[in-house]
């Protein structure tokens, strides 16, 4: 194998996104650009001191939309033109980022892979943009899908099935795999890790939660429920449990400090968002996790804890649920919308033996295991081989002009 000159870029660098491009720097000579050195999204911390690939960071004082279009696309064109990439991998095209570097790839002749993760369901869909967006995609040499779903959306835009290659949506499954702790100070209980926003459906699964607390027989004492995750919607969360006659701990559900809770109510744990460090702990002491979106692309939460084998209870709603998610071997998928099905799944896990459960964890471990930072390199150097061979030497006007117009907006 011939290696290439390799730039990937995202708007900001969290761990997965690290992970994945380790898999790659040990096969091309790789260029790694993150948009800014903040996420709008995300408060995570990624430690990527000593790194065997080149980094740039096209704002370092904050995130990429912070800066004007032409001070983002001088200091994007500069650090592409210095290294001069064989092909470059662009994150998407709904955002100034990504469609100013697909500008820049036009511009310079420069083959390009669009990494996608949308789906046809995961907003309103217009005819008009459909087109638009079917005329943009059309300028990349190839792409690289999430899974199944999105693959088919990329289809449904125009692109050849040839040209798609799979597995842009994975996680450091060793990282989370090797991780295990003593369970026994922990009673048992659910896990679910969300930002604190709408479209996460949290409110329905504190209800389902409730609604399984109170279903079950007098003698039988329901499991608890651990949201990690911070955000705009806490206090609406905080009142909403108060409501339903949940219980509300700012702490892990183990360790002294849950020592010392006495209460007879359904308990919410709400210990806040947690660095990638501290996850594995959370993991390893669930029971079963559940991601409850009713809009998803993909749900990478799903990832980390089929790597922890844990069973999983997931919206049908999550991009990652067709290709990851077995019924009644690993898990189990529901509609985001009923909430008595999610409490009736909730019930179903929680009545299991613990044979039974430990089985379907282990199922998850083995299913996740070709969904690793692995897969990414092998869809990435099949795109790879696709984008060379099926480079887009020039673009027509319309391509350019609608690049351009889209960039502005």
């Amino acid at each position: 194998m011939i290696k290439k000159r390799i730039a990937i870029l995202f708007d900001n660098f969290g761990p997965y996104h690290l992970a994945r491009l380790r898999a790659v720097a040990g096969l091309h000579d790789l260029l790694a650009i993150q948009f800014g050195e903040k996420s709008r999204d995300y408060a995570w911390e990624a430690g990527r001191e000593a790194e065997a690939f080149q980094i740039r960071t096209i704002n370092p004082d904050g995130s990429g939309a912070e800066l004007s279009r032409n001070e983002f696309a001088s200091r994007l064109a500069g650090a592409l033109s210095s290294f001069g990439p064989d092909v470059v991998f662009v994150p998407g095209w709904g955002f100034r980022g990504a469609l100013l570097a697909i500008a820049w790839c036009v511009n310079n002749r420069c083959p390009f892979v669009v990494m996608s993760e949308s789906t046809s369901w995961d907003a309103q869909r217009s005819a008009w943009r459909e087109w638009v967006k079917g005329r943009v995609v059309g300028l990349a040499s190839a792409a690289l899908a999430g899974g199944t779903p999105h693959r088919a959306y990329l289809e449904k835009l125009g692109m050849e099935r040839g040209r798609i290659s799979v597995g842009y949506d994975v996680v450091d499954n060793d990282f989370f795999s090797l991780a295990a702790v003593n369970k026994s100070d922990a009673a048992p209980f659910f896990l679910a890790s969300a930002r604190f926003v709408k479209k996460k459906n949290l409110f329905s699964l504190i209800k389902a939660f409730s609604i399984h607390a109170q279903t079950l027989p007098i003698s039988s004492a329901p499991w608890n429920l651990c949201l990690l995750g911070d955000g705009e919607l806490k206090g609406e969360l905080l009142e909403y449990c108060s409501k339903l006659g949940v219980e509300v701990f700012a702490h892990a559900p183990w360790g002294e400090l849950d020592k010392t809770r006495v209460t007879l109510k359904p308990v919410v744990y709400m210990p806040g968002f947690q660095q990638i460090e501290d996850l594995p702990v959370f993991y390893s002491r669930a029971v079963c996790f559940i991601h409850a979106s009713t809009v998803e692309q993909w749900g990478l939460v799903v990832n980390e804890a089929m790597a922890s084998s844990l069973p999983v209870i997931v919206s049908h709603r999550c991009g990652c649920a067709q290709d990851l998610v077995r019924e009644g071997i690993n898990g189990f998928t529901f509609d985001p919308s009923n909430v008595n099905e999610l409490a009736g799944l909730m019930s179903r896990v929680s009545s299991m033996s613990e044979e039974s459960r430990s089985a379907m964890g282990l199922a998850s471990q083995e299913i996740i295991k070709e969904w690793g930072p692995a897969r990414f390199a092998a869809g990435a150097e099949q795109a790879i081989s696709t984008a060379i061979e099926k480079s887009r030497l020039k673009a027509g006007w319309m391509g350019r002009m609608l690049v351009e117009v889209l960039s502005r907006t």
